[in-house]
């Protein structure tokens, strides 16, 4: 009976908890019910390509911060560079996608630059691709939320909700949480709910860059120009004239707008089938689209003298300027989209961090934790670490985009030029191979060592492949090699360029992370590889071998619990149990020591002095002496235990079983047991 009023207790508890996560996460989904979580092209476009598509709102801008230094020096005309550079940044858009579109059709099993670097390159460059993706994902989600914060900062302007500029880190962190509560609900129902904003914000801009142009053309004019005081600068320049490395800076600083290009690549399983073709039209797509917005905004901001300013953005400038009159409220529809859009920009990366790190947990290069999937099939474990660590950054910086870029698109830059390295290495060998050979594809992860997780084992034998198609096909490489090749030397560049220009300015932080992740990857790795061996059961010859316990109950007094602990010792060893106390006062050990004479329980007792009023230690002594007597049994300590029934009361209470029982832990030998004693009231 108590028993059954216990386990009613412990239900309780757990039914109210459960009805706590059924309101944030939803309903459990069964396992079968993983393909129907799967999302069609139009849902994909919103839930992969809102990171790509939402760094028009701020990728232009940042080209012109870097030009604004030479402005202030003198250059006027410095920011007519906006058009060449975004003019090349489109281009190498192109070049990109291209590349990306191959690799979705080579790897259709997702993991992007992570699993195509470690198949091609080896595990270490693999590694390092995923600890790029990985810091990146972080920043992208804080850049977006920084900017969607700034975006409607920008709208504020000038009204009664100015206020709201002085909370920027609070709404931010604010909006994390939201969106990884979404995204905890699951990939269809998260899809789902952003897909509407993400559209209305494509409507809107589209519908901005159009009418601005015929704005112009119609009734020309600029937006009033901002005092060379007032100008805003890229984060850590100062006033300089305009050069080459000046330009290079600003084209670095609008690579931005590549940023999520890879994301569709790394989450090709989300799709429905045939995955890897609605993938790659969904890039395609995702990349026409990112090049219209992106041009059409720097052209914009261009033909309007749009300055950087600090307390508004430069969409917000021109799209104040255009839209007057009776089109004013649309002002507000573009700023709210753009708002909108930039935050659930996050939602790419809490779409791709979840799934790349559970393909480094299987690979045994994370914890295997980041491998399990949630009540919603998703990877709840990797969407909870994505929202903690984007909020310290965001609170870190203070939610200025302009100090969290020179951080970001070194990790994905560095992603790109590995993911199409990799695939020029696939096409070489391929060159060389006269016939077909699956050994190309080979990675060094692959082992013989068994995993000493079914899950995981079975997650690795489903490692992936090389798929030829009519994209991938072997035939192919003579075309294919150069589209790569181009790739890789162009991402590499822009890569260099990153680093060079912004190392100074924070990007020094990435540099060496890098590394720090992948050292820790490795050591991962070297856990469970060591973890393996030891559960290995090839050189076990007796797998059911008879166990004589010796066993020992520490008491601290005599009760109900240490009676239930003392049954529960007999049951086990009939003749080798002893009750072990450790005597801190002279006067409660005479007593108990006649209670338990008068008892008769025909149990050994062993009383240990302790003059310092120590526990543990007095019992670990003890338990070593008696490990040395007889080092042919197994020493169970049994450690009586009664539980209150408020979770509250715990805290009454001496944790000495838990003290205890870390001591033990790690000691070679000793089985520790707990006998709870389930209190009624």
């Amino acid at each position: 009976m108590n028993g059954t009023t216990s386990i009613a207790r412990s239900e309780l508890r757990m039914d109210m908890f459960g009805r706590l996560k059924r309101v944030l996460v939803g309903k459990a989904l069964r396992n079968e019910q993983a393909p129907h979580e799967r999302l069609s092209k139009k849902v994909a476009l919103a839930v992969f390509s809102s990171d790509a598509l939402s760094s028009t709102a701020y990728a232009t801008e940042e080209i012109l911060l870097v030009l604004a230094v030479a402005v202030a020096f003198g250059n006027a005309g410095a920011f007519a560079y906006v058009i060449p550079i975004s003019i090349g940044i489109a281009s190498l858009l192109a070049i990109v996608t291209i590349s990306y579109r191959q690799t979705i059709h080579a790897y259709p099993t997702g993991g992007g630059a992570y699993i195509v670097a470690k198949e091609n390159l080896g595990t270490t460059p693999g590694l390092v691709a995923a600890a790029s993706l990985l810091i990146d994902y972080v920043l992208t989600v804080s850049v977006s939320i920084a900017a969607g914060v700034a975006a409607l900062t920008s709208a504020a302007q000038g009204t009664t909700f100015e206020w709201i500029t002085d909370h920027k880190v609070a709404i931010g962190v604010g909006l994390i949480i939201l969106i990884g509560i979404a995204n905890l609900r699951g990939v269809r129902e998260s899809g789902t709910l952003f897909a509407a904003p993400t559209y209305v914000f494509l409507i809107s801009f589209l519908f901005m860059i159009g009418y601005g142009l015929i704005y112009y053309f119609m009734y020309g004019g600029t937006v009033p120009a901002v005092a060379n005081e007032e100008i805003k600068l890229a984060e850590g320049y100062v006033p300089q004239a305009l050069t080459i490395f000046l330009l290079l800076g600003a084209f670095s600083n609008g690579c931005s707008a590549l940023t999520g290009v890879e994301a569709i690549s790394n989450g090709v399983q989300a799709f429905k089938q045939p995955e890897a073709r609605n993938a790659s039209r969904t890039l395609l797509v995702m990349a026409l689209l990112l090049g219209v917005m992106f041009l059409g905004t720097s052209t914009l901001a261009f033909l309007f003298g749009v300055h950087p300013h600090a307390d508004e953005t430069v969409i917000s400038q021109f799209a104040r300027h255009i839209f007057t009159g009776p089109m004013t409220w649309f002002y507000f529809v573009v700023q709210a989209a753009t708002a909108a859009i930039l935050v659930l920009a996050a939602n790419t990366a809490f779409a791709d961090f979840p799934r790349l790190s559970s393909l480094l947990a299987r690979d045994r290069f994370l914890p295997r934790q980041f491998a399990n999937r949630g009540d919603k099939l998703v990877f709840s474990n990797g969407i909870i670490i994505l929202a903690l660590f984007s909020s310290i950054l965001v609170i870190a910086f203070a939610g200025d985009t302009s100090r969290l870029i020179p951080l970001y698109a070194i990790g994905v830059f560095l992603s790109f030029t590995l993911s199409q390295t990799g695939m020029v290495v696939h096409w070489l060998k391929v060159r060389r191979t006269e016939v077909a050979d699956d050994a190309i594809h080979r990675s060094d992860v692959e082992s013989d060592i068994a995993v000493p997780d079914m899950y995981l084992a079975l997650e690795q034998s489903k490692a992936p492949r090389f798929v030829s198609d009519e994209v991938t096909a072997r035939t192919n490489w003579r075309k294919s090699l150069p589209i790569n090749l181009v790739g890789a030397i162009a991402t590499f560049v822009v890569l260099m360029v990153f680093i060079i220009s912004k190392f100074t300015h924070g990007a020094w932080l990435v540099v060496v992370t890098i590394p720090i992740l992948v050292l820790m990857f490795l050591a991962i790795h070297r856990h469970y590889l060591t973890i393996a061996r030891e559960l290995s059961m090839d050189s076990l010859e007796d797998a059911l071998e008879p166990i004589k316990h010796t066993v020992i109950v520490p008491i601290s007094g005599i009760h109900r619990g240490v009676i239930r602990a003392l049954q529960y010792a007999r049951s086990i060893s009939s003749d080798s149990v002893t009750a072990v106390y450790v005597d801190f006062d002279e006067e409660a050990t005479t007593k108990l020591k006649e209670r338990w004479e008068k008892l008769n329980l025909d149990v050994r007792l062993v009383v240990l002095p302790s003059p310092y009023r120590e526990l543990t230690r007095p019992l670990l002594r003890y338990i070593n002496r008696v490990d040395r007597l007889r080092d042919d049994d197994v020493i169970t300590v049994v450690l009586p235990e009664f539980v209150p029934r408020k979770w509250w009361q715990h805290l009454l209470h001496n944790q000495s079983s838990l003290l205890l029982k870390g001591a033990l832990l790690f000691k070679e030998g000793v089985i520790v047991t707990n006998v709870p004693y389930h209190l009624k009231n």
